[in-house]
């Protein structure tokens, strides 16, 4: 009788991609982003016609509330997921926030239509934003419990990104009625699409792996991986620590606050002329070369990849990668006011930066976070770049004009490189170490 021959373990030891939901890791994947860029569709798509027909009820004032609206929930959603996530599995919260989601979705844009009151209108918008962030940060656990490297995050975030270009452009070409708002077939059409985009989501929450303590299976962490926060040196003493056993130690927080206060002050110095390319492409050139903006983002998201794994072998710290990341969507604006052209490679290399920034971070605050809270911590995560990204589109209309948009960046630019240089000295600076005092009789 032959005895059997030892299998070959996987590549990188462990199991293979197999998990406890009966898929492989790049299945599950597959999955998660199939669903993540149908739900991003749909949002893009509906989201545009409510703020075109917004516009067109009550001018910029009227759009302007709902897009303030929108930031609340994105901010309310952070210690809603929190909250939620200690009490229920991913299953469960996937599906509740997005059956809630297609509530609302509906109800703000056929009450818009109906020309009901845009105070009632704005409470709609912040709970549906709430809703959609609570979901959004579950599905980015999802991704984290079954790869948490920088890849998987990136590819994620950069599908998200891509598809939301294809859903704004589809909503701006659609034929509209005296209104302002597509009618008849069309008009039902949207609906479909705006509240049927979150159907992929439920029927992915079946293999949801999250759970209140954590993934139910140990996730990738990106530590592991060599994509943690601190100086290695600084890692190996920390490692080598023992921590006394009398002692009681406070509860870590779920995310450093210095990694949310870094990435929230990347959005606000580099993100602003990004999130504000529609309005400075058609003052600087017209709006002819509007949709020529929204490829060049999205062409841009197709690299992100690509650009993280081979900023990631560096091995540089977290912040001084995501300040390149920055300069990286701020660099091409210098030329913006000489030739649409420049707007173009601007948003190019921004979509790719900005997509690769978001996905590291999420990668890196996944790894730290502990495994009973990576969800809360995603969500604080996109919660700050938020705040960073609404901040600077606030802000920098107020401080320029369109015309010199190119000097505002220079600084903007100089800030940001100044102050990656500080770090990376301070950083790399060694620590002097405390000498013991020898004992005395």
């Amino acid at each position: 009788m032959v005895a059997d021959r030892p299998r070959r373990a996987p590549r990188g030891g462990g199991h293979r991609g197999v998990g406890p939901v009966g898929l492989r890791r790049a299945g599950r994947l597959r999955e998660l982003v199939v669903a993540g860029v149908a739900d991003s569709f749909g949002m893009a798509l509906g989201w545009t016609i409510l703020v075109l027909l917004a516009v067109a009820h009550g001018g910029l004032a009227e759009a302007a509330l709902y897009n303030a609206a929108m930031l609340l929930g994105v901010v309310l959603s952070a210690p809603v997921t929190g909250r939620l996530s200690r009490r229920y599995a991913g299953r469960t919260l996937l599906r509740g926030a997005a059956g809630t989601e297609i509530l609302l979705r509906v109800g703000a844009l056929a009450g818009l239509i109906a020309g009901l009151p845009p105070w009632l209108i704005a409470l709609t918008v912040t709970a549906m934003h709430v809703a959609a962030w609570v979901g959004f940060a579950a599905m980015r656990a999802e991704v984290a419990a079954v790869d948490a490297r920088p890849r998987s995050m990136t590819r994620y975030a950069l599908a998200i990104a891509a598809i939301e270009a294809a859903g704004t452009g589809l909503a701006a070409l659609l034929p509209v009625g005296p209104a302002g708002h597509p009618t008849g077939w069309v008009l039902g059409a949207v609906f479909v699409a705006y509240a049927g985009a979150l159907i992929p989501t439920i029927i992915s929450s079946r293999r949801a792996r999250m759970t209140p303590l954590g993934a139910a299976r140990g996730t990738m962490p990106a530590r592991i991986l060599g994509y943690a926060v601190g100086h290695p040196a600084a890692r190996r003493v920390r490692a080598g620590h023992r921590r006394d056993p009398g002692r009681r130690t406070a509860r870590r927080p779920l995310v450093s606050p210095r990694l949310l206060v870094a990435g929230g002050g990347i959005m606000l110095l580099a993100s602003g002329p990004t999130l504000l390319a529609v309005p400075l492409t058609d003052e600087l050139h017209g709006r002819a070369w509007v949709a020529g903006v929204a490829v060049a983002f999205s062409l841009g998201c197709l690299l992100a990849t690509v650009a993280v794994e081979a900023i990631g072998t560096m091995r540089l710290p977290a912040v001084l990668r995501w300040s390149l990341w920055g300069l990286a969507m701020l660099v091409g604006w210098i030329g913006a006011p000489l030739h649409a052209v420049s707007v173009l490679i601007a948003q190019f290399l921004a979509g790719m930066s900005q997509t690769a920034f978001e996905g590291d971070m999420d990668a890196l605050v996944a790894g730290e976070a502990p495994r009973d809270g990576v969800t809360t911590a995603l969500a604080y995560s996109a919660s700050v770049r938020a705040l960073g990204g609404a901040a600077a589109v606030k802000v920098l209309p107020l401080v320029v004009t369109a015309q010199a948009i190119d000097r505002a960046v220079s600084a903007l630019i100089a800030v940001l490189g100044v102050g990656a240089l500080t770090f990376w000295v301070v950083t790399s600076m060694p620590r002097p170490h405390r000498r013991v005092a020898p004992a005395t009789d």
